[in-house]
């Protein structure tokens, strides 16, 4: 198996979506993920949601999608003894994550210099709306706000109906995968150094970087990126939207190559040939009657068999699935990017998602179910070397 984490232990006080699955990409690469949870009520995840039957269960949809393979311990963080108990785990550990507001984490004793003090090798990452340092820094914030400021609702949406967000919490998961990396880099560094690591992941940082090119262009030109709708970033007129007889057909003939290929596949060799449409610059300053042109061809048949046609001339193109048509499709199941398991008191298959890529030909995938809330709190205080005795008093105390 594909465990290159194997023997590592995460500390993951995170909540959520960007930080538990930045730690659930980590457990699926082997390593021990310890999630530290409020006793009583856990990750606000577990509940809420369209299923109320598994949120009364405290195993929610957002829960169960990023904290398979991990395990539960129940520790207040507001009673001494429990931020106590928190740094004696994080002195075993090899990463400690966090995704409090910046500030929190030092009022509870629990930031890099404590726990370093504890582990002068750990790897520290704290996860946040707008990182450790800058003006904005303080502040909270969610997905959706993080799309608002970013500018990225600026370029998405049909132009003059006003900035739209994106539809699914992309930021967050992005952020989770960033996180994973850093740590990964950051766990290197400390088998080069033998030095701990502090590791300052921000969700504005991240969703900058996802429009690298825009920020490029616009630093480097002047030029502001506007709504663009369904069109392509090249603004090449033969990439893009194109309604078909039935459905939307999404299309990428950018160069000369892939434009001849085209006109190929439409059995329009005149179109490559025509002098106002024979070169790119040509095509630009033609657009309007090519686009034309194509979209007269489009229209005759239907996306699905445009896009099987366009395949076999390779020709980059797709039909405009909906969520429930690009899952029944086999490429996914070969692909292996969904995982079906069971949780307790519940026959209800859950699918998850696997690891973001394929290592030795599969895409691995958590071994064991999202943890019940504090169920491996007595085995993995057992096991760190915490007396049962004194679990005992911290249970009576309600630390635990």
């Amino acid at each position: 198996m594909f465990q290159p984490l194997k023997g590592k232990r995460v500390i993951d006080l995170s909540q959520v979506l960007a930080g538990p699955y930045a730690t659930y990409l980590l457990a699926l690469m082997g390593a021990e993920v310890i999630k530290i949870e409020k006793p009583g009520e856990g990750d606000w995840t577990r509940s809420g949601g369209p299923d109320q039957d598994l949120a009364r269960q405290k195993m929610a949809v957002n829960y169960l999608t990023q904290n398979g393979a991990k395990k539960s311990v129940t520790i207040d963080l507001k009673k001494p003894e429990g931020r106590a108990l928190v740094l004696e785990l994080a002195a075993g550990a090899d990463v400690f994550l966090e995704n409090f507001k910046p500030g929190v984490a030092n009022r509870l004793g629990l930031d890099f210099a404590a726990v370093r003090a504890a582990n002068p090798a750990i790897v520290y990452c704290s996860i946040s709306a707008f990182g450790q340092s800058g003006p904005f820094s303080p502040r909270p914030a969610y997905d959706h706000i993080i799309q608002g400021m970013c500018g990225i609702m600026q370029t998405t949406g049909m132009p003059g109906n006003g900035p739209t967000k994106v539809g699914a919490p992309y930021v967050d998961y992005a952020t989770g995968m960033n996180a994973a990396m850093a740590v990964m880099a950051g766990l290197m560094e400390v088998q080069r150094t033998s030095e701990a690591v502090q590791i300052d992941v921000a969700m504005l940082d991240t969703a900058l970087l996802l429009m690298a090119s825009l920020m490029t262009q616009h630093l480097t030109t002047g030029w502001v990126p506007a709504q663009n709708g369904n069109e392509a970033w090249s603004a090449s007129p033969s990439s893009g939207a194109f309604e078909t007889a039935e459905g939307t057909l999404m299309l990428a003939a950018n160069n000369d190559r892939q434009f001849r290929q085209l006109c190929d596949a439409l059995n329009r060799a005149d179109i490559s040939t025509d002098p106002r449409w024979k070169t790119s610059e040509a095509r630009g300053k033609n657009a309007a009657d090519l686009r034309s042109e194509l979209n007269a061809i489009f229209v005759t048949r239907g996306a699905a068999e445009w896009e099987d046609l366009l395949a076999r001339f390779d020709v980059p193109a797709g039909r405009v699935r909906t969520l429930d048509e690009i899952l029944d499709e086999d490429h996914i199941r070969a692909r292996g990017l969904l995982h079906v398991m069971k949780i307790a008191d519940s026959d209800r298959p859950i699918h998850v998602p696997s690891l973001s890529f394929q290592a030795n030909g599969s895409a691995p995938a958590p071994l064991t179910p999202p943890p019940a809330l504090g169920a491996d709190t007595d085995e993995v205080l057992s096991a760190c070397g915490i007396p049962l005795e004194r679990i005992a008093a911290l249970r009576a105390a309600g630390v635990l």
